[in-house]
C-alpha cells in the first residue's frame, strides 16, 4: 500500500473520534485562561509589583512574548496527551491488528501515525495561539502595555510555537508505542508535565551545574525552541537561567520523540498484538 494511502488512513482513524476536537476545546480554553490572567495581572499591575521588593517582575519589554508563548508552555499537554492516546488506542481496541493485515510493513504504519499527528500538533499550536495572542493581546493593550504584534520576531516566535507543538505530539506518539497501557501512558504524561518536570526545573536553577543539565529537560528545550516562557522569564532560582538555542532545543525534543519511537518500534510494534 502507497505511503499516502497509509496517511490517509490514519488521519481517519484520528479524526473519526471525539479525541482530538475535545482536547483541542480545552487547550483553547486553558491557554485562553493563563494567557489572560497574564495579561492582566502583569499589565494592570506591572508598576506596583516593580515597585514591591521580591514579587515577580516581569517588565514590558518582556510581557508580550511571555503572554503569547503560554500557547506552548503551558499547552504543551494536549499535544503530548493526543499522541500518545491515538497510539495506545490502537493497542487498547486492537485496531492495529487489521491494520498490519493490510501494510504489513509495520514501520510504514508507524511513520505515517507520526506524519499524521505532527500536523495535529501544528493545528494545536495555531488554536493556542489563537487563544493566547487573541485574548492576550487585547488585555495588554487595554492595559497600556505594547502587543509587538507588529515585531517580525513576534511572529517568528508564534511560527516556533506551532514548531513545538507538532513535536510535542511526536514524543506522544513515540510515548504510546513505548508504553501501549494507555492508563499508564496518561498517567506518566500527567505526572511527569505537571509534577516531575515543574520541580527538576525548580530544583536545576539551584547551583550553576544543575542549570547545565536542567536545560535538556523536555519542557526547557521547548521553552527553548519557542524563546520565552513564563517559567523561565520569573526566574525562580538561585543561578542564572541556563537556555539552549531555539535549534538546539527543537533537536532536544525530536531525539526525544525518536528514541522513545524506535524503542516502542523494536518491542511492543513489532509483538504479536491479536
Amino acid at each position: 500500500m502507497r505511503f499516502a494511502n497509509v496517511t490517509a488512513a490514519e488521519s481517519l482513524k484520528l479524526t473519526s473520534t471525539r479525541l482530538w476536537w475535545i482536547l483541542l476545546l480545552v487547550l483553547f480554553g486553558y491557554v485562553a485562561f493563563i494567557a489572560a490572567l497574564l495579561a492582566g495581572l502583569f499589565g494592570a499591575m506591572g508598576e506596583q509589583l516593580s515597585a514591591t521588593p521580591g514579587s515577580p517582575q516581569l517588565p514590558d519589554a518582556t510581557l508580550p512574548p511571555v503572554v503569547y508563548s503560554t500557547a506552548s508552555a503551558v499547552g504543551y499537554v494536549f499535544p503530548v496527551l493526543l499522541g500518545a492516546l491515538a497510539t495506545t488506542s490502537e493497542f487498547r481496541h486492537q485496531t492495529l491488528t487489521p491494520t498490519f493485515l493490510a501494510t504489513p510493513r509495520r514501520g510504514v504504519v508507524l511513520l505515517a501515525k507520526i506524519v499524521v499527528l505532527a500536523v495535529a500538533g501544528a493545528l494545536y499550536g495555531v488554536v493556542a495561539l489563537v487563544a493566547s495572542i487573541g485574548l492576550g493581546a487585547p488585555i495588554l493593550a487595554a492595559t497600556g502595555v505594547p502587543t509587538a504584534l507588529g515585531d517580525s520576531e513576534t511572529w517568528m516566535l508564534a511560527a516556533r510555537v506551532v514548531l513545538a507543538m507538532s513535536l510535542w505530539a511526536v514524543v506522544g506518539v513515540g510515548l504510546g508505542v513505548l508504553v501501549p497501557n494507555q492508563v499508564a501512558a496518561i498517567v506518566i504524561v500527567l505526572a511527569f508535565t505537571q509534577f516531575v518536570e515543574p520541580i527538576l526545573r525548580f530544583g536545576a536553577t539551584i547551583w550553576e551545574w544543575t542549570a547545565q543539565i536542567g536545560q535538556f529537560l523536555p519542557g526547557a528545550a521547548s521553552d527553548a525552541l519557542v524563546g520565552a516562557s513564563i517559567f523561565t522569564s520569573l526566574g525562580p532560582g538561585q543561578v542564572e537561567t541556563v537556555s539552549l538555542e531555539w535549534w538546539q532545543g527543537g533537536l532536544v525534543l525530536f531525539v526525544i520523540a525518536a528514541v522513545a519511537a524506535l524503542a516502542g518500534y523494536f518491542g511492543a510494534w513489532k509483538r504479536d498484538v491479536t
